[in-house]
């Protein structure tokens, strides 16, 4: 998965790792596997996986 914060900061919100976790939980009895969550900004990006959080 990914998505871009407008703000410019890549840093997952509260909001962000609720959704994935959401996503992920979602997805598994479908056979569906969500392997990271980048996030993209104008600073740089973040890999929820990278950063342990998924």
């Amino acid at each position: 998965m990914t998505h871009n914060h407008p703000s410019g900061d890549p840093t997952p919100s509260r909001a962000d790792i609720e959704m994935t976790k959401l996503v992920i939980e979602t997805a598994k009895p479908l056979g569906i596997a969500v392997h990271d969550h980048i996030i993209i900004g104008k600073k740089g990006h973040a890999s929820m996986k990278g950063l342990l959080l998924i």
